[in-house]
């Protein structure tokens, strides 16, 4: 049997017609469509609110522990040895100060003590804070001159400026007591006024003394008369005593022009001796 075809009629009166498809709008629809299913897409890779949560803090971890994250922060200096002392300054007796010629002790010490203040180079204060030593001065107002405010860096970093007196006459100790007095309280007052702290110590110029300065000393004020059995000098160490630095020596160096190889030699003597550079005055308790 042949297949039927579609026939085509008229429309009757009254009944409703619908329109042909509008290219147009069928195109806006696809569209339409096309953007929202774009949009569903990127909401579907978007992350989700708890995966945009910061990660949990190490310390919140089991297992952080277990390797902690290494430090940023600035490792500190080593501080220098700390030597317990084992000595204290003999007191006056009869009216006259003690001599110290060494520090008796069993602690691998060494002490530097600098004299007069003829020189005043600032090379001298940068080398003793490059090889962080502390030192104890013992200036002359004669040395020093017009310019005392030079050795103030040395004050500044906690070095004690010490009597030697104001003018540094090394026949001193032949001549009468009162003389000595003043040449020794009148310093201890310049150092007073100059450097805002009074001295401790006493050293004689070169190194004479007798009952008269033991005396004087005693009744400036101060505790004890510092003398040396080792010296720096000339870019060489000498010894009164052996051939080497001992615990508790009491090395003699100047402000001098030739400052660093002093200091040179003394460096070289001392980590030879397996010595430490303290400061004086906070081991013998001055």
């Amino acid at each position: 049997m042949a297949p039927k075809t579609a026939q085509s009629r008229a429309p009757q009166a009254g009944e409703e017609t619908m329109a042909p498809p509008d290219p147009t709008r069928r195109a806006a629809i696809a569209a339409l469509s096309a953007a929202a299913a774009s949009l569903l897409a990127g909401c579907a890779d978007a992350p989700s609110p708890i995966a945009a949560l910061p990660a949990a803090r190490p310390s919140d971890s089991p297992s952080a522990s277990a390797s902690p994250a290494p430090s940023s922060a600035t490792p500190t200096a080593t501080p220098a040895p700390h030597f317990a002392s084992d000595y204290a300054i003999p007191p006056v007796q009869g009216g006259l100060a003690p001599v110290i010629t060494r520090v008796a002790t069993k602690q691998p010490v060494v002490f530097l003590t600098i004299d007069d203040g003829a020189t005043k180079n600032p090379e001298s204060l940068a080398l003793l804070e490059k090889y962080g030593y502390p030192a104890t001065l013992f200036l002359t107002k004669s040395a020093m001159g017009d310019n005392p405010a030079f050795f103030k860096g040395f004050a500044q970093r906690g070095d004690h400026v010490q009597d030697h007196t104001i003018s540094h006459d090394t026949t001193m100790s032949t001549k009468p007591y009162g003389y000595q007095f003043g040449e020794i309280k009148g310093m201890k007052d310049y150092i007073t006024a100059t450097y805002g702290t009074a001295p401790t110590l006493f050293r004689p110029p070169g190194g004479a003394y007798s009952g008269a300065m033991r005396k004087a000393v005693a009744d400036a004020g101060l505790k004890a008369i510092i003398h040396w059995e080792a010296k720096a000098n000339a870019g060489s160490m000498q010894y009164q005593y052996g051939n080497a630095l001992r615990p508790g020596d009491i090395v003699l160096m100047h402000f001098r022009p030739e400052f660093a190889s002093d200091l040179a030699a003394f460096r070289a003597a001392h980590l030879a001796a397996g010595l430490t550079v303290v400061r004086l005055e906070d081991f013998i308790g001055a």
